[in-house]
């Protein structure tokens, strides 16, 4: 199965083939920034599954080893790649062709959760990242 994904103007498009490594909400400062969000819902996968398949993105280092990737015409956040998380691909969910495919199955970062927003799901919530969460995610730590 193929799933593509695109910005808002269309120029910085991407698809990967098969599953996703994992799908989630990441409640991170750093996260929300970059989007001017609340709360950024996740995907991840395989980066030998991934390609950019029209312009491509330009990127921001926003820390050591992290890299980010936004369209350079629009400036839609696309993707996150980071040294500790090598041989994965991070996506936005809401990037996607079509983000009701979208279904997440945990939060990270819960801790910096905005005290204004209200969830009301059922999700395993776990304080830290990926790399610090229970052994229970170990599948997700890979890339």
């Amino acid at each position: 199965m193929t799933k593509r994904g695109r910005c808002l103007c269309g120029e910085t498009r991407w698809e990967f083939e098969g599953a996703e490594t994992w799908s989630c909400y990441c409640h991170c400062d750093d996260c929300r920034r970059n989007c001017a969000a609340p709360v950024v819902a996740w995907l991840g996968v395989p980066l030998r599954n991934f390609r950019w398949t029209a312009a491509t993105p330009r990127s921001f280092a926003s820390s050591k080893g992290v890299q980010r990737h936004f369209c350079a015409t629009c400036g839609s956040p696309m993707g996150f790649e980071a040294d500790h998380y090598e041989g994965g691909m991070h996506l936005y969910a809401a990037s996607l062709e079509d983000p009701s495919d979208f279904a997440p199955t945990f939060h990270v970062n819960y801790q910096s959760k905005l005290p204004w927003l209200e969830l009301r799901d059922d999700l395993p919530k776990y304080e830290g990242t990926l790399l610090h969460a229970p052994e229970d995610l170990a599948d997700y730590k890979a890339g």
